[in-house]
């Protein structure tokens, strides 16, 4: 059939789309940066990448303290374990490791340790500016703030199968495993949070919060003060989540929800699935909501939670609280060796409610965390649900 002008411009189209995204592909670049210089070093190899790029990091020690990516679209990533941004382990003028000020950029496999700052805040890692931050695979161990994001109000933070740690044992220095400002999302995935001190361990201000699937635990010898302050309310729903209090801990209260002053527009807290453990003598007050401080009609719904040792949990908190159970250290599988689950012939193990239709909301554990990081499908179809982050 004779081919029409329109059949030619389609084609033109389709030829010019195709050799656009093939320049592209073929323009992105992949940089080898080692810490002896060779071939390049991770400064060098900043400047010189585009946005689109990925810079590979050979195992050893990277002196990074002030190094700013401003406003990049780049994949930086570890070839292997044992890539180090290593602070110098004194106070220094510099405010982190690594600063991602806007953009688009993706961390992975690298870990972060020792950094120090003069005004006792030196993170690992400093997310400022907007923009969007995923952190994959990476460490973030004795530094004065382990990952913190500053207040910009369309930024987006994920983390991924992340580990945070060793906070410094400072007395006045309240230093947080990870401390997010005023942004529109923070997404916390398979990471592993533990050996907190005086600060807390996970501290978001963020809009919208998803913290699934995770293991909050600062121990039975951790001195971090909350395991999670959703300070300024928001959105915030928590699935499949062990959170553990140790008996040296700064707090009682294990998840705090709307503490600040400044709350956001939309409010509702939602915990479905959650492992709260007490290690202390003391009575831990498993959630504490500051109705006070929130908006009138602000929502709190708590389905299947388990609650391993004495203290409240939501009280006086209005809201939908079904399924949830209180246990004992006896009726887990083995607490000593962190396994949470409840025992195979435990009477609460088909005791939770329906999760899959709460209020139209699908609170169902997809997944449930795997030991030391990530997590692992739960298989569908059970009878009956378990309450806690594990249904095995």
């Amino acid at each position: 059939m004779r081919d029409t002008k329109w059949h030619w411009a389609i084609r033109v189209v389709v030829g010019v789309s195709a050799c656009v995204a093939f320049s592209t592909a073929w323009a992105q670049q992949t940089w080898l940066v080692s810490p002896a210089g060779g071939p390049l070093q991770l400064v060098e190899a900043v400047l010189k990448a585009a946005d689109g790029d990925t810079l590979e990091l050979v195992p050893g020690e990277y002196r990074t303290a002030g190094l700013v990516l401003d406003q990049r679209k780049l994949v930086i990533k570890g070839v292997a374990p044992g890539v180090v941004l290593v602070g110098e382990g004194k106070p220094v003028k510099e405010r982190a490791l690594l600063t991602v000020k806007g953009g688009a950029v993706v961390i992975e496999n690298l870990k972060f340790m020792g950094m120090r700052s003069d005004n006792g805040e030196g993170a690992g890692l400093r997310f400022e500016g907007g923009g969007t931050l995923t952190v994959r695979d990476c460490i973030f161990h004795d530094n004065e703030v382990g990952l913190v994001a500053l207040n910009a109000e369309a930024a987006e933070l994920t983390i991924e199968r992340t580990q945070f740690g060793m906070a410094p044992r400072v007395v006045g220095g309240l230093h947080h495993l990870l401390d997010v400002g005023r942004i529109a999302k923070l997404d916390v995935s398979g990471s592993r949070f533990q050996q907190g001190f005086e600060g807390h361990l996970l501290r978001t201000r963020a809009r919208e919060n998803l913290i699934r699937w995770n293991l909050i635990v600062d121990g039975p010898r951790g001195g971090a003060s909350y395991e999670i302050e959703i300070a300024h309310g928001g959105l915030a729903t928590l699935i499949g989540n062990v959170i553990g209090q140790g008996a040296e801990s700064q707090n009682r209260v294990m998840v705090s929800y709307g503490s600040g002053d400044r709350s956001w527009d939309q409010n509702r807290l939602v915990l479905a699935h959650n492992t709260f453990v007490s290690w202390g003598w003391l009575p831990a007050w498993f959630l504490r909501v500051h109705e006070s401080r929130l908006p009138a009609g602000t929502r709190v719904t708590a389905i299947n939670n388990l609650l391993v040792g004495a203290g409240p949990f939501g009280l006086g908190v209005s809201g939908r609280f079904e399924g949830n159970r209180i246990a004992s250290e006896g009726m887990l599988r083995d607490l000593d060796t962190y396994a949470f689950e409840l025992k195979p012939n435990s009477t609460w193990r088909t005791s939770g409610i329906d999760p899959r239709n709460v209020d139209g909301m699908d609170l169902s554990p997809k997944n449930e965390f795997a030991w030391p990081v990530g997590f692992k499908p739960i298989p569908p179809g059970r009878d009956g649900w378990a309450p806690g982050a594990f249904q095995r």
